[in-house]
């Protein structure tokens, strides 16, 4: 049941006839405008959501003066560029990080479209994949500036994840709704219940907060999304990455470990987006030396 995801039964690549030129540079095309735009949005969530905004009702505008930017203006990437970073209206620059969302963004989805058709997975994996990218891109600069991973992210990707396995069984190799179903609360409670076992646990020991609860919900997330074999990677590849970047801040700052604290988020953040481009490698790799395969 938590075998990494299995090979799609047809070369849907060469199906759709995205083996020729322009049907898959028109493909790469799309992938990375689909990204772009929705890395625009992810702009958007790390703006207002810290800030208690919302993301739906009000217009974008410049945070300087406040004037609406019009659709010919928030075209992703193509607009920052000619405006050279700069508010039409009250010229105050922009910063850079709306550009690199939306081209981060928009390359992470052609590499994932590119790896699961190379690795011949099913085609739906792309849903979950694509949002575990939004998800870890949005909750790694939120953290890494506020500290805080926000539930209004982590809990609609939990329910996408869940549902999305429920929709499209195959994902996870299953054929019904309600193995699909299963799989992922499975997926999401398992890491999620350690994790928060480890985090009451660890307050109770050390007298302060191990592990933030958003840190926890976002691994579950993840567990939702990319299946358990996914979360636990998330969890041991940001936990790796996390304690080397707190030895070395130790270090440099001359202070204990302990006294170092750090954002974990954008550690979690890596390992899912890691996953997403050499998971079925990683997990296959791991069954080899387990004598698995």
């Amino acid at each position: 049941m938590f075998s990494e995801l299995p090979l799609a039964d047809y070369d849907w690549w060469r199906q759709l006839g995205l083996c020729y030129p322009v049907v898959w540079v028109s493909a790469v095309a799309g992938a990375f405008a689909l990204g772009a735009c929705l890395g625009s949005f992810l702009n958007v969530c790390i703006w207002r959501i810290p800030r208690g905004e919302s993301v739906v009702t009000a217009p974008s505008h410049c945070t300087t003066c406040g004037a609406e930017i019009r659709w010919f203006d928030n075209l992703p990437v193509i607009s920052y560029i000619v405006l050279r970073g700069r508010c039409r209206a009250c010229h105050a620059s922009y910063s850079c990080r709306y550009m690199v969302i939306e081209a981060l963004t928009g390359l992470l989805f052609v590499a994932i479209l590119f790896k699961v058709a190379f690795a011949q997975q099913v085609p739906a994996v792309l849903a979950p994949y694509w949002w575990a990218v939004l998800l870890s891109i949005s909750c790694a600069w939120i953290d890494a500036e506020h500290r805080i991973i926000p539930d209004a992210l982590t809990f609609p990707a939990l329910l996408f994840g869940i549902a999305v396995h429920g929709i499209f069984p195959s994902i996870c190799g299953l054929k019904t709704v309600a193995g699909g179903l299963l799989y992922g609360v499975v997926s999401a409670a398992v890491p999620g219940l350690f994790l928060s076992l480890f985090a009451f646990l660890g307050n109770k020991i050390a007298r302060r907060d191990v592990l933030g609860w958003g840190d926890v919900k976002f691994v579950a997330a993840c567990g939702a999304l990319l299946g358990l074999p996914g979360a636990l990677f998330v969890l041991l590849a940001g936990s790796f990455s996390g304690m080397v970047y707190g030895a070395l801040l130790s270090l440099k700052r001359h202070r204990p470990l302990g006294r170092c604290a750090i954002a974990f988020g954008p550690f979690l953040a890596a390992g899912a987006v890691l996953w997403t481009l050499c998971g079925n490698w990683v997990w296959h790799w791991y069954l080899v030396l387990a004598g698995k395969q």
